[in-house]
Parts: structure tokens; C-alpha cells; sequence
């Protein structure tokens, strides 16, 4: 006597839609039915559903246990490629973890890697500031984001801070050239401090123009028409300075 599609859904373990999604993608053989039209599975059917749910429960998709057949009682060569593929999962993972912890300890903003969490709470920093920095890690490479986590972690005083994260965008022409002076010899004291902001973006993984229009045009949206004069004109400042 055979059993019913409950009774071998109940031995296998699993579920009746389970035994009757079998059967709809062809993993499972349909069972011969008894007089009364009820289905009739033999010990064979159960066999095949303890794999399939095996299987499953390993991690593999119906679709790859399809392409197994079942006939191959150990499939080593797709065994072992799910083997490698969690193995690469748990990587992930522990790397995730490892990151969340940061965060967590660290109370820094998800958008921001690992190397760079401590910079997140630093009240130096604008909210621009910081949204610029996130910019950054998307277009440098490893050697430009230790270059600026180094130097934003270590930043002096800047006594010009507040002059230009205030500065209203219909800032005066007078205004814009005093903040910009006033700027220049802190961007100064940066790159003596700091020498390899000069090649910061040469790692970057889509080459230095990409970098510098990302980071161009990031600057064009976090701040307004003054404050990107201000730069404009404390990059002439240093410039000149620099001229013999």
C-alpha cells in the first residue's frame, strides 16, 4: 500500500505545496492513482523528495537539482562549486559584520566605508563636507581615500570655517574676495601638511578625469554659487603665490 501526497509530504519533512511544486516543474514523477483517483506514492517518490528537499536545504535551486537528474547520487563537481560559492558568502558576511560593528561602536552614517567612519562625527565638518567625502569614496582609489582619511582626521583649526559655511549665496563681491583670502593660507597649510593630496585621484579606479568631474560636480551641488567662487578664487591666490 502506498501513501497519499500528505502522508509523503509529512515523512519527507516538507510540505504538500511543496510535493505538488515538484511534480509542476518535473523534478517529481507522477505516482500511479489508486481505483478512487488518489494518488499512490512508493518508496521510490520518497526517496526523490528527501533529496530534492536535501538538496534545497543545501542551498541549491530547483532548477540546478533539475540539471543534476536523478540518477547521480553525488554530484560532486556542482557540490563543490556551492562549496566555493559559501565560502565566498561567508567572506561577505564576516566582512559585514565586521563593518556593522564599526557603525554601530562608531554611531556613523551607513554611507560611509570603514576607513573613513571616524571622519563621520568630526565637528569640523559641514553636512556639505561630509556629503562631498561619501563622493569621494565612490571615485578614489585605495591610496587617494588613506590620503584623505589621514588628513581629515588630523585637520587643525580652521578659523575660516564658519565664514565660508555661512556665506549666503548673493554674497557681495568684497566678501567673497576677504573669505577667500582668508582661506587660501589654511588650503595652504593642508597641502604642506598633506603632500599626496596632489596625486590623490591617481588610483582612481575610472582615471583622474572621472574623478574630477565626480568631485567637480559634487561640488557644484553641495555648495552655493559664492562659496564655489571662493574657491575659485582662493585656487587663483595659491596659484599666483606659487608663480616665481
Amino acid at each position: 500500500m502506498g501513501w497519499s501526497t500528505r502522508e509523503i509530504a509529512e515523512l519527507a519533512g516538507t510540505s504538500l505545496r511543496a510535493v505538488r511544486h515538484y511534480h509542476e516543474v518535473g523534478l517529481l514523477a507522477e505516482p500511479e492513482r489508486r481505483s478512487n483517483g488518489y494518488k499512490q506514492y512508493g518508496v521510490a517518490h520518497l526517496v526523490r523528495v528527501l533529496r530534492i528537499k536535501r538538496l534545497t536545504d543545501l542551498g541549491f535551486s530547483l532548477s540546478q537539482i533539475a540539471e543534476m537528474g536523478d540518477t547521480d547520487d553525488h554530484p560532486e563537481q556542482a557540490l563543490r562549486t556551492l562549496d566555493a560559492e559559501l565560502g565566498a558568502t561567508i567572506e561577505r558576511l564576516q566582512r559585514a559584520r565586521v563593518e556593522l560593528g564599526l557603525i554601530l561602536s562608531k554611531s556613523a552614517p551607513t554611507d560611509m566605508p570603514p576607513e573613513l567612519a571616524p571622519v563621520s562625527d568630526n565637528p569640523k565638518l559641514s553636512a556639505a563636507d561630509r556629503s562631498l567625502v561619501v563622493v569621494m569614496t565612490r571615485v578614489f582609489g585605495p591610496k587617494g581615500l588613506q590620503t584623505f582619511s589621514d588628513m581629515l582626521q588630523k585637520l587643525p583649526e580652521d578659523p575660516t570655517a564658519s565664514a565660508f559655511d555661512d556665506l549666503p549665496a548673493d554674497a557681495d563681491e568684497r566678501t567673497r574676495q576677504e573669505v577667500a583670502e582668508l582661506l587660501a593660507p589654511y588650503a595652504r597649510t593642508l597641502a604642506t601638511e598633506n603632500p599626496g593630496l596632489r596625486h590623490a585621484n591617481s588610483d582612481a579606479p575610472g582615471g583622474k578625469q572621472f574623478a574630477q568631474r565626480t568631485v567637480g560636480k559634487a561640488l557644484v551641488d553641495l555648495y552655493n554659487p559664492a562659496q564655489i567662487d571662493v574657491l575659485v578664487r582662493m585656487e587663483n591666490l595659491l596659484s599666483r603665490a606659487d608663480t616665481p
